[in-house]
């Protein structure tokens, strides 16, 4: 009398690739399950990374013979397991348990965001991305950033060589806008053998708009808030020989107390001030707003700074000085503009300074085209 026979092995019946056991699978390697004959009741597979286990979802081929992730890439640094139940062509059921683990990378990249999360800042604020190893694949790692606006606004990105990427709309900010930097970089191939390591979101509010003009030659500074004419102030910016960027600048530091040594900007031993009240920084180069005690009959007559913008204070900061009036009312992301100083328009890289860049030749520094 006939009969089915010895019945197969799982291993003959459920084809799961990669092979059981394997370590440092590449993230382009495909994951797939399959059978030759009969059909596939479930598939079930699971990631483990970061201490952290989710499901991988997936999709049956119409016939029910294979089984492949909606996901196109393998993740890096996982562990995954497969648990597999089928029927064979003779309607016996088999099921099958492997695992493997993919490639862990030697070489990692992270960007480093600004503004922080959560925070509430100017109209005037970029988002800007700092990494720490430099971009071969800048479309690569740009597709994976996105950032939105409620409400919406069009927003593009801006490379500064090959480690910063930037943000902003053609316009300031409109007041009460909420920004979402998402960073889905984990595992995006920065560069050769480089590989993210972020999947993470940011959001920050825009608050009040205040934009302060400074006028080197009349040595005032009008600040507008929400459009209207707050106080105009009396200043002091860059000597003759030491003139402040003309151009439009975003304070990205506000600090109470700080020391200012010439050595650290370019300059010799001009000057070392250990204590320097209200400080806000407008360039990457040290350029700064900020209190000033030791001239205090130059703001509103003369320039004596070093390229700095000084408003008249007192030794520890003075909360009803001019210079600790404007530290109180400000914001990171609020605009500083000068004009009428006899120096270059500020670098669009030096600092938050991108506003001083077009729109059209903004958007040309995206790497997506």
């Amino acid at each position: 009398m006939g009969g089915l026979g010895k019945p197969p092995s799982p291993e003959d019946v459920i084809r799961i690739t990669p092979d059981d056991g394997t370590k440092g699978v590449r993230p382009e390697r495909k994951l797939r399950v399959r059978v030759p004959d009969g059909r596939l009741e479930s598939v079930k597979v699971v990631r483990s990374q970061d201490a952290q286990e989710s499901p991988v979802p997936g999709h049956l081929s119409e016939d029910g013979l294979s089984w492949e992730p909606d996901e196109s890439r393998l993740a890096l640094a996982a562990r995954y397991t497969v648990d597999a139940v089928a029927l064979d062509g003779h309607g016996r059921r088999s099921a099958r348990h492997t695992t493997f683990t993919t490639y862990v990378p030697d070489e990692r990249f992270i960007g480093y965001v600004s503004p922080e999360n959560r925070s509430t800042v100017g109209t005037g604020m970029i988002v800007s991305l700092k990494f720490n190893r430099e971009i071969a694949h800048r479309a690569v790692v740009e597709r994976a950033v996105h950032v939105t606006a409620r409400p919406p606004v069009e927003i593009r990105p801006h490379w500064f060589g090959a480690d910063r990427l930037d943000f902003r709309p053609e316009q300031y900010w409109k007041p009460g806008t909420q920004v979402t930097v998402s960073l889905r970089l984990r595992d995006v191939e920065g560069a050769p053998g480089v590989y993210g390591l972020q999947y993470k979101t940011f959001s920050f509010t825009v608050g009040r708009s205040q934009v302060s003009l400074v006028d080197a030659a009349r040595h005032t500074m009008e600040v507008r808030r929400d459009g209207d004419l707050l106080a105009t102030v009396p200043i002091t910016a860059g000597a003759p020989r030491t003139t402040t960027y003309n151009g439009r600048m975003v304070v990205t530091e506000m600090l109470e107390v700080t020391r200012m040594n010439s050595r650290t900007v370019g300059f010799g031993g001009e000057y070392d001030i250990p204590d320097v009240p209200h400080a806000l920084r407008l360039t990457d180069s040290g350029t700064f707003l900020h209190g000033n005690y030791w001239a205090p009959d130059a703001p509103g007559r003369v320039n004596v700074s070093h390229g700095c913008i000084g408003l008249r204070d007192v030794k520890g900061g003075g909360a009803d000085t001019p210079a600790g009036w404007f530290f109180d009312r400000s914001l990171i992301g609020d605009v500083v503009e000068v004009v009428h100083s006899n120096d270059k328009k500020v670098a669009p890289d030096n600092g938050l300074g991108g506003w001083n860049m077009g729109w059209k030749q903004w958007k040309a520094g995206s790497a997506v085209k």
